[in-house]
C-alpha cells in the first residue's frame, strides 16, 4: 500500500461515515464526489449523503433490528447517526430526518475538516489501495464497467423512490393525522372506501411506466418494490402492505384502505407517499395519485423515480470488515456490498473505516461477530452461502441467536439488543 493517505470514493452514507471516521483518527483522506460536476438521473442536490429514496432511517426502538443498529452506531460515534439526531423530524416510532437539512450539515462538517481533502470529480477506475470504493447504487457507469472488470461480475439491481408532495396543497378535510396503534399523530392519514380503491387500483395496474434505458432489465428488489408491480400481484396486495388500515380507525371506524403520508422536512411543508415508490410516468403519477382521497390536487415536489442500482457478489470478494479479499488494503461500503438501507449503509463504512484505520496501524480489523447489528451484516454478505446473493435490510435473522430459548419475541429481541451492545462497549472500549 502506498503512504497514510487513504482515498474515498463517494460522498453518499457510507463514504460520509468513512471519510469522517478516518479523519477523525488522524488519517489524510481524499475524498471523491462526482457532483455536481455530473450526477446520475436521481440525484437533485449538489450535498453530500442525499437522501433519494424515503427521509426514514427507519424504526428507532430497540427491539427491531435497525433499532439496535442505529444505538451500535451511537456507541461508536457514527457521524450519520449524530447529524440524524440533530436533524430528526416527527415520525412516530422512527428516525425521520430533515432531508436538506440533514444532507447540509454532513457536507458542511466533512468540508470543514482538517484531514479530508474534497475533489468533485469523477473517478472512472477503481483506485490503488489504501482506498474505499463506496461509490453507492448510482455508480457512474465507467467505474462500474471498472469494477466489472476487476471482479469479474456483473453488478446491477433496480429500486425505486417515492413521490413527495407540498402539505399545503393537500384537502385536509379528507385526511386525518395518527400513527398506528395510537402512536401520536405523525403521520397524514388517507382513508379510502371500497369503491375508492377498486377504482384507484384499476387506474394503478393499467397505467403507463417509464421506458428503461437500453442498459436496464426488470429486477427489482423485494424491500423496494414500486407499487404498480405490487399492485399487479393481486387486487388485495397493497391492502395488507403500505395501504393496510389496521391500526388506523377513523371516527371509530377503520377504512377500507389508507394511504399514509410521512413529514420529508423539519417545517413539515413536505411529505412523502409511504411504500409507493414508483416507475409511472410522472403525468401518470398525478391523474392515479390524484385519486388518492386528499391528493386531488397535491403540488408533487418530486415525482417518483426508477433507477439503477448497483451491488457486488460480495460472498465471493469481499471478508467480513467490507475488504476485498484478492486485493489487500482496498474496501467496498454502502449499499454496493449488499446492505440494504441508509443505516446499513453508514455502518459498513464504518466497518470499512475502523479496519482500514488499523490495518494502517499494522493491527487486526476488529470483528464485532454476528451477535451484533453491525457485526451480522458483514458476516451475511461475506458468507452468504445461498445461489442467489441478494441485498439485504439488518434483522435479527441474520444474528446469532442466543444460546437460551425465550418464547415471547419482544424479550428475545430486547435480550439480545443488551447483548449486542455489551459486546459493542468491549469493543470499543478495548480496540
Amino acid at each position: 500500500m502506498s503512504g497514510g493517505r487513504v482515498g474515498v470514493i463517494g460522498a453518499g452514507l457510507a463514504g460520509c461515515e468513512a471519510a469522517y471516521q478516518l479523519a477523525e483518527r488522524g488519517i489524510a483522506v481524499d475524498l471523491h464526489e462526482m457532483k455536481p460536476q455530473k450526477r446520475s438521473p436521481a440525484h437533485h442536490s449538489a450535498d453530500f449523503c442525499e437522501l433519494v429514496c424515503s427521509n426514514s432511517l427507519r424504526s428507532d426502538r430497540i427491539e427491531n433490528a435497525v433499532g439496535l443498529l442505529k444505538a451500535e452506531l451511537r456507541l461508536l460515534g457514527s457521524l450519520v447517526l449524530r447529524v440524524a439526531d440533530e436533524t430528526r423530524v416527527p415520525a412516530g416510532g422512527a428516525l425521520a430526518v430533515d432531508r436538506e437539512g440533514f444532507a447540509a450539515r454532513v457536507t458542511q462538517i466533512l468540508r470543514s475538516h482538517p484531514n479530508i481533502t474534497i475533489h468533485n470529480e469523477e473517478v472512472t477506475r477503481v483506485p490503488d489501495a489504501p482506498a474505499i470504493v463506496a461509490s453507492g447504487p448510482l455508480t457512474s457507469d465507467a467505474l462500474a464497467a471498472d469494477i466489472a472488470r476487476l471482479t469479474g461480475e456483473p453488478l446491477h439491481f433496480y429500486d425505486a423512490a417515492a413521490p413527495i408532495v407540498a402539505a399545503d396543497s393537500l384537502d385536509m378535510s379528507k385526511v386525518f393525522r395518527a400513527s398506528r396503534y395510537g402512536r401520536g399523530d405523525d403521520y397524514l392519514n388517507c382513508p379510502m372506501t371500497r369503491e375508492e380503491y377498486e377504482a384507484f387500483y384499476r387506474a394503478l395496474i393499467s397505467a403507463e411506466t417509464a421506458p428503461l434505458h437500453s442498459f436496464e432489465t426488470p429486477r427489482v428488489f423485494e424491500g423496494c418494490m414500486p407499487v404498480e408491480v405490487m399492485a399487479k400481484r393481486g387486487e388485495q396486495t397493497l391492502c395488507y402492505g403500505p395501504l393496510k388500515p389496521v391500526g388506523l380507525e377513523t371516527e371509530g371506524k377503520e377504512p377500507y384502505a389508507v394511504v399514509q403520508l410521512r413529514q420529508d422536512d423539519k417545517d413539515g411543508r413536505l411529505f412523502n407517499l409511504v411504500g409507493f415508490q414508483t416507475n409511472l410516468k410522472f403525468g401518470e403519477q398525478r391523474r392515479v395519485f390524484g385519486m388518492i382521497p386528499g391528493l386531488e390536487h397535491a403540488e408533487f415536489v418530486r415525482y417518483g423515480v426508477m433507477h439503477r442500482n448497483t451491488f457486488l457478489n460480495s460472498p465471493k470478494l469481499l471478508n467480513f470488515d467490507y475488504s476485498m479479499r484478492a486485493v489487500p488494503g482496498l474496501y467496498f461500503a454502502g449499499q454496493m456490498t449488499g446492505v440494504e438501507g441508509y443505516v446499513e449503509s453508514a455502518s459498513s463504512g464504518l466497518v470499512a473505516a475502523l479496519s482500514m484505520a488499523r490495518r494502517l496501524d499494522g493491527r487486526e480489523p476488529v470483528d464485532f461477530t454476528a451477535r451484533t447489528a453491525i457485526g451480522a451484516l458483514g458476516h451475511y454478505v461475506s458468507g452468504y452461502a445461498g445461489d442467489d446473493f441478494q441485498p439485504m435490510n439488518v434483522t435479527f435473522g441474520i444474528m446469532d441467536p442466543l444460546p437460551e430459548r425465550i418464547r415471547k419475541k419482544t424479550e428475545r429481541y430486547a435480550k439480545i439488543a443488551e447483548r449486542a451492545l455489551e459486546l459493542v462497549r468491549e469493543r470499543t472500549e478495548n480496540p
